[in-house]
């Protein structure tokens, strides 16, 4: 497909214009801005006198774009019947609870018993081609230790408005923590970039070659030893939450990745807290508040999930 860029259009960046211009029309052809982004990866977008395309380059007008969209294909993802925590689901998505020990995408450590296998078997035939492959639109993930509310899309307009919803930052997104160590004021932000270590690839850092990364903290309530904690989340970038309260002196609590136990805990305090955070239980990280406008339908929807049972049992015990 071949599209030429009106004089209009100049000053615009490619991007932008993209979504613009295929508004409203079916899939594969109502684009978000991160399927664009990996389209030009893949070649799949071109312009003759360009010799690099990219999605923040500023259109001239009168400019020739060769568009060359893969067919949707079939998911290789088998579905299994796993059980679900549904909390809504309408024609275009679908908002969850996330348990403790599954993770979101098939990967090479963990090719089944996903959540993205639990959807593509719950969702069946109503799946219409999300980006590119008929699979659910998931357009945030949660860490396999961390549970909580999420959102998938089950069309291709509805992942794309989604994901262009979390972009501009309009989704309100909360979780609760329990963190290492009381606060000295009672909320606060952080704002530190974070990308992949140099030192460990497996581990995310706060260095200044990372991406933008904001979390705002309201202290809910706490102990001499631990704090409850609110972080909203303004960006969302992997591993964000522990990686902030960590930077901050503040652990989340089973998260041995970032910080471990303090030192001097007593042994019966330690044995306490294995029973309820750690590799089998999971981290002290629970997103239970979603609150967004309907992709499709614009009205404004709310959900919210109370504390944890592990959380009120270790939050008590040290009271």
């Amino acid at each position: 497909m071949k599209i030429i860029v009106p004089v209009s259009a100049k000053g615009m960046r490619l991007d932008v214009f993209l979504v613009n211009n295929f508004e409203g029309h079916p899939a594969p052809y109502n684009l978000s801005r991160t399927r664009i982004k990996t389209l030009i990866s893949e070649g799949c977008i071109k312009m003759p006198k360009r010799h690099k395309v990219f999605t923040s380059q500023i259109l001239q007008g009168n400019e020739e774009i060769f568009l060359n969209l893969p067919v949707p294909v079939e998911a290789t993802y088998e579905g299994e019947d796993i059980p679900l925590d549904i909390v809504y689901e309408d024609d275009h998505m679908i908002v969850l609870y996330k348990s403790v020990g599954m993770v979101v995408h098939p990967a090479p450590g963990n090719p089944t018993g996903t959540l993205v296998n639990a959807l593509v078997h719950h969702c069946g035939e109503s799946l219409k081609g999300i980006s590119g492959v008929k699979q659910p639109g998931i357009v945030h993930r949660l860490d396999k230790q961390t549970q909580g509310l999420m959102m998938a899309a089950k069309t291709e307009e509805a992942h794309k408005k989604l994901s262009d919803m979390l972009r501009d930052h309009v989704i309100d997104r909360r979780y609760l923590a329990l963190v290492w160590r009381s606060f000295e004021e009672s909320k606060g932000t952080v704002n530190a970039p974070i990308g992949t270590s140099f030192h460990n690839r497996q581990k995310m850092a706060i260095h200044n070659k990372g991406r933008n990364a904001v979390t705002h903290y309201t202290v809910l309530q706490q102990t001499k030893q631990l704090a409850l904690v609110e972080c909203k989340l303004e960006t969302g970038r992997t591993h964000q939450i522990r990686l902030h309260m960590a930077h901050l002196g503040h652990q989340v609590l089973g998260d041995e990745l970032y910080g471990n136990m303090p030192k001097g805990l007593k042994k019966e305090h330690k044995d306490f807290l294995t029973e309820h955070f750690g590799p089998e239980h999971g981290h002290a990280l629970a997103s239970y508040y979603l609150k967004l406008n309907h992709p499709i339908t614009h009205q404004e929807m709310t959900f919210q999930r109370e504390l944890p049972d592990n959380f009120k049992t270790v939050l008590n015990y040290f009271l």
